[in-house]
C-alpha cells in the first residue's frame, strides 16, 4: 500500500505541484484545501498530469474539528506538508490579523493532532523572508534571523520557533523546515500553474497578465535600491524544482535519515536577479514587450536575498535544475493555456 501524505493547501500554487511530484514518486496524496485562493479545477489539472486524481476534502485547516475529521476518514497518513498559509507581503501590511490567524493558527492545530493519529513527520513552508536583510550574501542556514519586515515574514519565524518547541518537548514526530526563495514558474505540461484570485500579490503572474493584457501596466516598486540597477533582487526558483525538493525531504524523514529532530534547508538557486533584469529576460524569451513603469517602494520589501543551497545539495541531495529563461517561459505559457481555457 502507498504512504500516504496529507498536503494541506493542495489545490494551491506550491501545493498543487508538490502533489503532481509526490504522486509520480509513489505516495498517495490526501490533498485538503479551503478553495479561499485557489481552484478546484487544479484536481483536472493534477490528474491530467499524473492520471491519478488526488484524495481531497474542502477544509479550513483553522478549523480544527473538521481538520480531525480528514484524519479519521483517511486514517495511516504519514506525513503532512503544510501550504496552508496566506502569503503575500504587501497583503500581510495591510491585513496583520488575518496573517496572524490564519498561519498560526493552522500550524498549532497541526501539530495538536499529529501525535493523536500517529503522523511521523512534518515538512513546514517557510521562506527566505525569515532572515530579514541580511548583512553577508548568499544567506545559509546558519545566518543570524533578524527582525522580520512584514507580518507574513513575523508569521514564518513564529511557526518556526513553534515546530522547535513542539519538537524540543519530545514530540513523537520530525519535521523539516524548507526555506524558499522565490518560487516562479509553471508545469511543462502547462496544465496547473499559479493561479491568483484578484489582483496578483506576486510579480510574475502581474508580468504574464500584463503581456496577456489583462493588466495594463506594471508596477516595479523602488529603483533607488542599493543594487546595480536600483531594483529588488530575489532568487528565483522554478515551482517545479522547489516540489521536488519536498518529495525529498519527506523521503529522508520516513525513511530515518534525519540527522536531528529539525532540519532546516535553504531552497534557491544560488543566483539573484533584479526584478528589472526579470522584467527583461521574460521580454526576450517570450518576444512579449511588457509595459512597466516605476513606482516607490513597497512597505514590507527586502532590499536584496539569495540563497547558498549547499546544505540542500549535499544533504537532501536535491539541486535547482531549470534555468531563469525555462521557468520564465514555463509560466507564459500557462498564462498562455489560461487564455485558451477562458476562450
Amino acid at each position: 500500500m502507498a504512504t500516504r501524505i496529507l498536503v494541506t493547501g493542495g489545490t494551491g500554487y506550491i501545493g498543487s505541484h508538490t502533489t503532481v511530484e509526490l504522486q509520480q514518486a509513489g505516495y498517495e496524496v490526501v490533498s485538503i484545501d479551503n478553495l479561499s485562493n485557489s481552484n478546484i479545477k487544479v484536481l483536472d489539472g493534477i490528474e491530467a498530469i499524473t492520471g491519478i486524481r488526488p484524495l481531497f476534502e474542502q477544509v479550513d485547516c483553522t478549523d480544527k474539528e473538521a481538520l480531525a475529521a480528514v484524519f479519521e476518514k483517511y486514517p495511516g497518513i504519514k506525513a503532512i506538508i503544510n501550504f496552508a498559509a496566506s502569503k503575500a507581503v504587501g497583503e500581510s501590511v495591510q491585513k496583520p490579523l488575518l496573517y496572524y490567524r490564519n498561519n498560526l493558527v493552522t500550524l498549532l492545530n497541526l501539530l495538536d493532532l499529529m501525535p493523536r493519529f500517529g503522523v511521523e513527520g512534518f515538512v513546514f513552508s517557510s521562506s527566505c523572508t525569515v532572515y530579514g536583510q541580511p548583512d553577508h550574501l548568499p544567506v545559509n542556514e546558519d545566518t543570524p534571523i533578524k527582525p522580520a519586515t512584514s507580518p507574513y515574514g513575523n508569521t514564518k519565524q513564529i511557526c518556526e520557533e513553534i515546530i522547535n518547541d513542539a519538537v524540543h518537548a519530545e514530540a513523537p514526530y520530525k519535521a523539516v523546515l524548507l526555506r524558499y526563495f522565490n518560487p516562479i514558474g509553471a508545469h511543462p505540461s502547462a496544465l496547473i500553474g499559479e493561479l491568483p484570485l484578484g489582483v496578483p500579490q506576486n510579480l510574475i503572474p502581474f508580468v504574464t497578465q500584463t503581456a496577456a493584457g489583462i493588466r495594463e501596466c506594471l508596477s516595479v516598486f523602488g529603483d533607488d535600491y542599493n543594487t546595480p540597477d536600483g531594483s529588488c533582487i530575489r532568487d528565483y526558483i522554478h515551482v517545479v524544482d522547489l516540489a521536488k525538493a519536498h518529495v525529498a525531504a519527506v523521503g529522508r524523514m520516513l525513511s530515518g535519515k534525519s540527522e536531528k529532530p529539525v532540519e532546516i534547508f535553504n531552497l534557491g538557486t544560488g543566483r539573484g536577479l533584479s526584478v528589472l533584469e526579470v522584467i527583461d529576460t521574460f521580454q526576450k524569451v517570450t518576444g512579449v514587450k511588457l509595459n512597466y513603469k516605476i513606482v516607490g517602494r513597497r512597505e514590507g520589501d527586502i532590499e536584496q536575498v539569495w540563497a547558498d543551497p549547499t546544505r540542500a545539495n549535499r544533504v537532501l541531495g536535491w539541486k535547482a535544475q531549470s534555468t531563469v529563461e525555462e521557468t520564465l517561459l514555463s509560466a507564459w505559457r500557462w498564462q498562455q493555456h489560461l487564455g485558451e481555457i477562458k476562450d
